[in-house]
Parts: C-alpha cells; sequence; structure tokens
C-alpha cells in the first residue's frame, strides 16, 4: 500500500502564524513592562540615594554650626554669626578632613537658578578674626541638588517671652544662631522630600539669650 503524507492548509499556516505572532508580542510586552518597573525601581532607588546623601550633608553641616562672627558691621561693631534668608542660609563650622580643608569656614548654602530648573549648592571661605579669606582661586559653588523646582529655608527661635517661636522666612537676629532650621526641597517634576529639621546644639552659647 502506498501512504501519502498530507501537507498543511493556507489556513492552517495563516493560523499558526497568527499564533506565533501574538505569543511572541505577549512576550515583547511582558519583556518591556519588566524593563520599565526595573527602571522605575532604578530611579526610585537613586532618587532615595540621592534625598539621604544631601539630607544628611545639610542635617551634619547645619548642626555643627558655631557662633563664630564672620563679619562685623561697621556702625555698631556686632559681628554677624547668622544670615538666614528664604533660598540662602550663612553660618561658620568647621569642616571636617574628609572635604580637604580645616578649621572654621563659611558655609554658604543657596538656590541658584538654572533656568529650566534650580539647583543646591554650598561654598565655603575660611573665617579667622570674625573675617573672611577667601582663596586666591576662589572655587566655584559644590552643587549638592539640581533638578529642583523649590528649596525653602525657614528659622525658628525664642520669642520675648522666651517660648520657641514661630517658623519665620527671614532671620532677624544675625548676631545669634536660630534654635532650629527647616528645609523643604521640592523636585522638577514635583515631588516633594521629605521635610528636613535640624536643632543647633550650639544656639545661644555665649549670647546671654536667643529672640526672634
Amino acid at each position: 500500500m502506498r501512504s501519502r503524507g498530507r501537507g498543511f492548509t493556507l489556513v492552517e499556516v495563516l493560523l499558526a502564524t497568527a499564533l506565533l505572532a501574538a505569543g511572541l508580542a505577549l512576550a515583547f510586552a511582558t519583556v518591556r513592562a519588566a524593563t520599565a518597573t526595573a527602571q522605575r525601581g532604578e530611579e526610585l532607588s537613586q532618587r532615595s540615594e540621592r534625598m539621604r546623601a544631601v539630607e544628611g550633608f545639610l542635617r551634619r553641616r547645619i548642626a555643627s554650626a558655631l557662633p563664630i562672627g564672620f563679619e562685623t558691621l561697621p556702625d555698631t561693631g556686632e559681628q554677624i554669626r547668622f544670615i538666614g534668608e528664604p533660598t540662602r542660609m550663612r553660618f561658620v563650622a568647621d569642616l571636617p578632613d574628609y572635604l580637604g580643608r580645616g578649621g572654621p569656614h563659611l558655609h554658604d548654602v543657596e538656590l541658584f537658578d538654572d533656568g529650566a530648573s534650580h539647583r543646591l549648592a554650598v561654598s565655603f571661605t575660611m573665617v579667622a578674626g570674625a573675617q573672611l579669606l577667601p582663596e586666591r582661586r576662589p572655587r566655584p559653588p559644590e552643587t549638592l541638588a539640581a533638578g529642583l523646582s523649590e528649596v525653602r529655608f525657614r528659622y525658628r527661635g525664642l520669642d520675648q517671652d522666651n517660648a520657641l517661636g514661630e517658623w519665620r522666612d527671614q532671620w532677624e537676629s544675625p548676631g545669634q544662631l536660630p534654635l532650629q532650621v527647616s528645609i523643604d526641597i521640592v523636585d522638577a517634576d514635583g515631588r516633594s522630600w521629605p521635610s528636613l529639621v535640624v536643632a543647633l546644639p550650639q544656639a545661644g552659647a555665649g549670647s546671654g539669650g536667643l529672640f526672634q
């Protein structure tokens, strides 16, 4: 007996091709979804790491603020120890060895406008005898965080009744350190960082009181 092999019909070939295409499309969609999830996870991880690094640096530096003057008012002779504004603050603190400089330095933390977004940066200047000692070749401000839409500094001290006062956008007692500094940061995409509140242990040291 002769046996004759039966071939595939056109309908069967088209059906198999359609099933294969659907399977490949599903596989590609799954791979794309997994890749996008991994990328989002990586972005969130990097963002969290950046926030922790910036907040840790700011917390350590602000908490290390010293009641050391970096400028003297010519009319009164009063030493300026802390200048606090909504998007900028200046104070003196010792720099650790890992930053490559030693001794008391003015910390100038400021928000800069880069056009499409903002960046938070800090610069350091040596202080001696209530005077600034700029370097011959000043270094540009070191960026702490970029791609920001808003940074807000606020300050808190004691009121005239020796009670904890309200938060202020402007520190009105440059000869004294505030008790607390609050920092709020918002990314360019509108996502807010956790609010940071830092206490200044040296506030009121040698000043005979702290009033705002």
